[in-house]
């Protein structure tokens, strides 16, 4: 396969993979795609960890790393990250705070404690994702990826000084022109469709009004609902040079998703997610279950902007997991997820989507000629 983003970056297939997982970014890589590590819930320390591993399990094939540096955020002028972070805790609303732990109590999971805290703002800010992007400069990336809104103009300059190539997600024709006025190589046209955070707009619309939006030297993935090769020749079709696909990793062999939560991806049908902002503060596609319910209840306080939210919750949904409390649990997923209902390795994910790719342009052609 050859379409522009396999000529810049070298690689076999135009299939990139977002994954908070090394091992998935690592195989898809090996496998001719280009696996993309998520850095959200990494310390920059913890990152430089996983990228160091991923640079000796990689086999020298490329890969990126993908921040979030939100455009808007709560706390953005309380100064470095250690005082946000302090002041921002002091800002959540103690009905919030007790609306979690009684709802945690009624499902039998013990309430919230100091013990065993995670990591509240992780890349949620500008200055919590700016260590992260300082430690990716330092390993051999080829790509850096952004979401929330256009990375700051310097970081996009730094990026290319070092020979970085820079994309953008984008949910709209005009989220992605303000993308590409700070000067991003590749805008991923995100549909509504697409797990985590995402817009309104369908990825079959989307598409073809970012392609025109941006014009023809700037490249465009097509993300949002694709796990299929069908899918991709859909993208492709509509003015894509590529796909970004995200969901589809998350039940395969290498996956580090939590047990609990990957059972039900596997018995979820298309229907079984919904946008909620119960997860950061902002429209997130996830998993439809009780938790997701009990924040648009009549008895809810309402969410959290970002990322006081995601520090309000962070130790429920730890405790969740760990209880494997199956109507609480959730995890940020798409409308793809009624396909995945069979784990398989990386590797022949990537097989079958090229595969099915090649058949769908094969009677495509045929179709052409008759």
């Amino acid at each position: 396969m050859r379409t522009r983003v396999t000529e810049l970056f070298g690689i076999e297939y135009p299939i990139f993979a977002f994954s908070h997982c090394r091992d998935v970014v690592a195989a898809v890589s090996r496998a001719g795609g280009m696996g993309v590590l998520g850095a959200l819930y990494f310390t920059p320390e913890e990152l430089e960890t996983e990228l160091a591993w991923i640079d000796d399990h990689v086999g020298g094939k490329p890969y990126g790393v993908d921040v979030v540096m939100p455009a808007k955020y709560e706390g953005a002028d309380l100064g470095d990250a250690g005082e946000m972070l302090s002041r921002l805790q002091g800002m959540i609303p103690e009905g919030h705070r007790r609306f979690v732990n009684e709802l945690l109590e009624s499902h039998g999971i013990d309430p919230l404690t100091e013990e065993g805290a995670g990591h509240y703002l992780l890349g949620w800010t500008d200055a919590t994702a700016r260590p992260q992007v300082e430690v990716a400069f330092k390993h051999p990336i080829a790509l850096l990826a952004s979401a929330l809104g256009p990375p700051p103009a310097d970081v996009v300059e730094e990026a290319h000084k070092q020979g970085v190539t820079v994309a953008g997600l984008a949910s709209s024709a005009r989220h992605a022109r303000k993308q590409k006025e700070v000067g991003v190589d590749i805008i991923v046209a995100q549909g509504t469709e697409a797990g985590g955070h995402t817009g309104e707009i369908s990825t079959m619309v989307l598409i073809p009004e970012v392609v025109d939006a941006v014009g023809p030297d700037t490249m465009v993935l097509a993300a949002g609902g694709i796990g299929r090769g069908r899918q991709m020749a859909a993208g492709l079709a509509l003015g894509a040079e590529g796909v970004w696909t995200g969901s589809i990793w998350l039940t395969v062999e290498e996956a580090d998703t939590p047990e609990a939560s990957r059972d039900r991806m596997l018995g979820a049908t298309s229907r079984d997610t919904v946008r909620s902002r119960s997860w950061t503060g902002k429209p997130a596609r996830m998993l439809k279950t009780a938790w997701t319910d009990a924040w648009e209840s009549a008895e809810s306080p309402g969410t959290l902007p970002m990322p006081m939210q995601f520090m309000l919750i962070s130790d429920a949904l730890k405790r969740i997991n760990q209880s494997g409390a199956g109507e609480l649990t959730t995890f940020p997923v798409g409308q793809i997820v009624g396909t995945m209902n069979q784990v398989k390795s990386t590797s022949r994910v990537i097989y079958e989507l090229v595969e099915e790719y090649i058949e769908t342009m094969e009677r495509l052609s045929s179709i052409v000629e008759d």
